[in-house]
């Protein structure tokens, strides 16, 4: 590596020449590091000849690291990297340990050997099916893993990679997240709803608010007439009795789920999320497994109508367009993503007042209803 030095011109050194005095004695005077300084001479009409030093050549990562004050890092991630290609080869390719560098150098001595252990232990027992609790590593905890997935899941992908035994014995080793890769049990994902109707209350032992597994979910006696979807966990709590209804509750991008319970699917939908361009994608989402799920408040009207309750939505959603948004909801997707309406505009369900919200909400169910009849 070359780096010039960007020595000063003879305007800049007869400008402040003192600087430059400073800055040429700095160079000269470099002790105890790598690398070679080379410097050159300048013949300047008014100062004459004068000797700089233009240019630093580094020969190795380690000379780099020297200069950059990173040296015990870098020794350190270079010893663990060693270690790790050594008991698994398969590690030193594609520049899988490159993208943990601080993992390598900033790891304390114990949670290293730890992530040895542990990958140890899931090449051993490929497909265990244990949830991360039951794992029989000391130490291990599902704080420290849940912090580390990212990390433990690209080394498991190159190791499972690797392995010639992978695609017989775990087929879940193709799927990219961190359960499948490491055959571990992925707690069941849970789906909280609200049973807003007395009489599918009856049904469920009086219960009304609900968050179990989706598969227990799907088990539930009931066959509402309506669903009510809902980003807003406050909004959906503060909803009264309306009859026929079920409220989803925050699912976000996980509204798929609901394609797992068939009473929902045989339900009428009517769907409310923030208007922003996040809300937007969650419908245009929904709408893959709900085709006629209807949206309500989510209009351009309202946006215009609470303009002065927008607040910013931190970085809007990446797709350009949303094939099953209907015109009107395309038009407001597209409106914000172009900032018609100002920055990065966002319209939250809880800002809206609650009487009109409320009313809008029970008008879209009640024409949601009649349709069907």
């Amino acid at each position: 590596m070359s780096l010039a030095l960007e020595a000063p011109t003879e305007h800049e050194a007869s400008r402040d020449p003192a600087a430059v005095r400073q800055w040429v004695e700095a160079w000269n005077s470099v002790s105890g590091l790598p690398g070679e300084i080379a410097s050159e001479s300048r013949q300047w009409r008014r100062l004459g000849t004068q000797r700089l030093p233009v240019r630093l050549t580094l020969s190795s990562a380690e000379d780099v690291a020297a200069w950059a004050g990173e040296a015990i890092r870098w020794e350190r991630a270079c010893q663990r990297r060693r270690k790790l290609t050594e008991r698994w080869p398969a590690l030193g390719h594609a520049g899988i340990l490159s993208r943990q560098f601080d993992v390598l150098a900033d790891y304390a001595d114990v949670d290293f050997e730890r992530l040895i252990n542990l990958l140890d232990w899931l090449i051993v027992h490929p497909n265990s099916q244990l949830f991360p609790r039951q794992l029989p590593i000391q130490g291990l905890d599902t704080k420290w893993l849940e912090v580390r997935r990212g990390v433990i899941s690209d080394l498991m992908r190159a190791l499972c990679a690797s392995s010639e035994e992978t695609q017989t014995r775990r087929t879940a080793s193709e799927a990219p997240d961190f359960y499948g890769l490491c055959g571990l049990l992925c707690p069941p994902a849970r789906v909280r709803i609200r049973i807003l109707c007395p009489e599918l209350r009856k049904l469920s032992g009086g219960l009304c608010d609900l968050e179990v597994p989706v598969q227990e979910l799907a088990r539930l006696p009931i066959q509402p007439c309506k669903i009510l979807v809902l980003e807003n966990l406050e909004t959906g709590l503060a909803l009264p009795d309306i009859h026929g209804t079920v409220v989803v509750l925050k699912l976000g991008n996980a509204v798929p789920l609901l394609a797992n319970v068939g009473w929902a699917i045989r339900s009428r939908c009517v769907y409310w999320g923030d208007i922003d361009t996040h809300g937007l994608a969650i419908l245009d989402l929904a709408r893959a497994i709900l085709p006629d799920v209807k949206s309500v408040l989510m209009d351009e009207s309202t946006l215009l109508a609470y303009r002065n309750l927008c607040t910013l939505e931190p970085s809007q959603h990446g797709a350009d367009g949303l094939t099953r948004l209907t015109e009107s909801e395309r038009r407001v997707y597209q409106g914000l993503k172009a900032q018609t309406w100002g920055t990065n505009l966002r319209l939250e369900q809880e800002r809206i007042p609650w009487q009109h919200a409320l009313q809008a909400v029970a008008a879209a169910l009640a024409e949601d209803a009649a349709q069907r009849q």
